[in-house]
């Protein structure tokens, strides 16, 4: 528990030996569950915890109230890691009411098969206001930031931005530090598809006077917020935060991971830009894909297995098609001993994005990298610096 600017108290809880989240992305930094508690003459709880945390979010609440009790809890979004604990606390404050949106109030039956939260549910809709005493919350509709019943909540008094899911991060609630690259990679991989719906909330938020933004992943953001709406912003329109080229390889016994790496150093040595090699059969898509977000550009090496892309290639394509990714320049590397295909494939998938510019020449190996193969590899290399 942590008081963090006026009547405001932190009482989310860490996750720091959890593998995986959302069963897929690896966590390296642990991640909190993030919870507010805004003490007034009534006393409203922003959001729950994972299940995982339920007694320690519990006990901070406890801290946090002493003989008080909390009169609202506002659900902005109903996805486990932030709802889970929501009937424990409800039997633990039998009085305490719900206030959630509309569309959250017909997905709480899906979690919870208890009929007397029913009877405890506020609904607010878009602009709604609820007093709390000196503090007053004003509720903005964010749908499909990511699942549709999302609202965030502005406390007025002291223009804290309580964000849901917008501008949060994998690691901790302390962990500022981290909150670039960890932020990227959980918007990319998380948000990423649904960038007009982040762009509609943005506009929202332009017409605040905000503060602090209070996600329920990750770190408190204060100070000079515009580097933080900035990235969001540039998330969510697909547009590269700097010039550089990601050199993404699947290979199988390093024929194509060599040429990766010969294709890189050229990419380097003809000031291409940021230039990040990485192994697709090593290194976790969400990383990939958070990369192919920042750059500008991305060269593609994979070499043909059982007659079409190595599992890892494709794999990376069809996330960087779930997650709409689009402007980008590609060039292609490929490998076969004796029918390479994967360019022909890999290009089937990047033309189902929008504004996908293919750089010529392709670059075809055959089983392993040959000096007489140099030559287009320094052209695709100088293409590919060229903007």
């Amino acid at each position: 528990m942590q008081n963090i600017c006026h009547n405001i108290k932190y009482i989310g809880t860490q996750d720091d030996n959890l593998d995986l989240f959302e069963g897929q992305y690896p966590i390296n930094k642990g991640v909190s569950y993030n919870s507010y508690l805004i003490d007034d003459e009534k006393i409203a709880i922003i959001d729950s915890v994972d299940i995982r945390r339920t007694d320690d979010w519990l006990w901070n609440i406890g801290k946090a109230l002493g003989q008080k009790h909390p009169s609202y809890i506002i659900v902005q979004h109903m996805e486990p890691d932030h709802s889970a604990s929501l009937l424990s606390i409800c039997r633990k404050y039998p009085e305490l009411k719900i206030v959630c949106s509309p569309k959250a109030a017909a997905m709480i039956g899906n979690f919870f098969e208890t009929p007397d939260l029913s009877q405890r549910i506020i609904t607010v809709s878009d602009g709604d206001t609820l007093p709390l005493g000196q503090s007053t919350l004003k509720f903005l509709s964010a749908p499909m930031v990511h699942w549709p019943e999302v609202i965030v909540s502005f406390e007025m008094q002291s223009a804290t931005l309580f964000s849901a899911d917008a501008f949060g991060s994998f690691a901790m609630w302390d962990d500022t530090d981290a909150w670039d690259a960890e932020a990227r990679r959980y918007y990319t991989n998380i948000v990423g598809r649904f960038g007009a719906s982040v762009q509609q909330l943005l506009r929202k938020l332009n017409e605040l006077p905000i503060k602090n933004i209070a996600p329920l992943h990750g770190p408190m953001l204060t100070g000079d917020l515009s580097r933080y709406i900035d990235l969001y912003d540039k998330w969510s329109r697909y547009e590269p935060e700097e010039k550089g080229v990601l050199v993404a390889y699947a290979s199988i016994y390093g024929g194509t991971a060599e040429a990766a790496r010969r294709i890189a150093h050229l990419l380097q040595l003809e000031n291409a830009g940021q230039v990040v090699l990485m192994d697709l059969c090593r290194h976790h898509v969400s990383y990939a894909v958070a990369e192919a977000f920042r750059l500008d550009a991305m060269v593609l090496c994979s070499a043909t297995y059982d007659g079409g892309l190595m599992p890892a290639m494709y794999n990376f394509l069809h996330h960087l098609e779930m997650k709409k990714l689009c402007r980008r320049r590609v060039g292609f590397v490929e490998n076969g001993s004796w029918a390479p295909v994967a360019a022909r494939l890999m290009a089937g998938h990047t033309a189902k994005m929008k504004d996908f510019r293919e750089i010529a020449p392709v670059v075809t190996i055959k089983s392993r990298l040959h000096e007489a193969d140099i030559p287009l590899c320094q052209d695709l290399a100088k293409a590919m610096a060229e903007k």
